[in-house]
């Protein structure tokens, strides 16, 4: 708890056996309840695993739902289970949990709804082996993404997040896709519905057991992130009228 807010992780897994546990270990549990693992119809232990070093809430996708899916799962049970701070960790090590403290501490304190592990800030990306198209791509998509959507963010691609309650109960995530994409809808709506968004800065991780996706599907990745900036400004503008930027019954 955190002034009697529940604060819950919830980690959207794939194949995360190599580096679930050592992610779990680090997680501040003075500060957390509950952990949720969603395991997306893994091919490894990963489920087995989970279980075995104790997280409290275990669930299974028989079939490959995608992150998109994955994380829409995470977000419903967290809200059914009463959380009031729910963090979205992946369990691939790739971040960080020595920075949930913080982001607890951001939305706690109703300083910010939204806090971004920022892999951007500082100077820290290319050191910590993020690959340099990797990294062109961000800052490219990012200056775009600013200018459409009318916000100032560092980056808009990182998977470590912090919501408020107030945030997931607010914007439509469940119309959102189930595929990468999906990351970028949820800023997307966040900062359509008005929320403002905090950064810290997150030391970046890349090595050979973290998950990444190849480059077929970084382009796929890249063309639907434009997409969501345009169809943004276009929603702002009375073009379109898009579901996913409607309120949630």
């Amino acid at each position: 708890m955190y002034k009697s807010k529940k604060v819950i992780v919830v980690l959207p897994a794939y194949n995360a056996a190599l580096t679930l546990e050592k992610t779990y270990k680090e997680i501040p549990f003075d500060l957390v309840d509950e952990v949720i693992l969603c395991d997306d119809a893994s091919r490894d232990n990963t489920v087995e695993l989970a279980k075995r070093i104790g997280i409290q809430h275990v669930l299974i996708h028989e079939k490959n739902k995608g992150y998109g899916g994955n994380q829409k799962t995470l977000y419903n049970k967290a809200l059914e289970l009463g959380g009031d701070i729910i963090i979205m960790l992946h369990p691939d090590y790739q971040y960080t949990p020595k920075l949930i403290p913080s982001m607890v501490n951001i939305i706690g304190e109703d300083l910010y709804p939204v806090v971004l592990g920022s892999r951007i800030l500082g100077r820290g990306a290319l050191a910590g082996g993020m690959p340099l198209y990797k990294y062109i791509a961000n800052r490219f998509l990012t200056f775009t993404q600013n200018l459409l959507v009318n916000y100032k963010l560092s980056e808009y691609h990182t998977g470590y997040r912090a919501f408020s309650r107030k945030v997931l109960e607010g914007i439509n995530f469940n119309e959102n896709s189930d595929d990468f994409v999906f990351d970028n809808e949820m800023l997307s709506q966040i900062i359509y519905a008005g929320f403002h968004i905090a950064e810290v800065t997150c030391p970046t991780k890349y090595f050979e057991e973290a998950s990444s996706i190849n480059l077929p599907r970084s382009i796929r990745y890249g063309l639907g992130v434009l997409r969501v900036s345009l169809s943004h400004r276009l929603q702002r503008w009375g073009v379109l009228r898009l579901r996913m930027y409607e309120r949630p019954v």
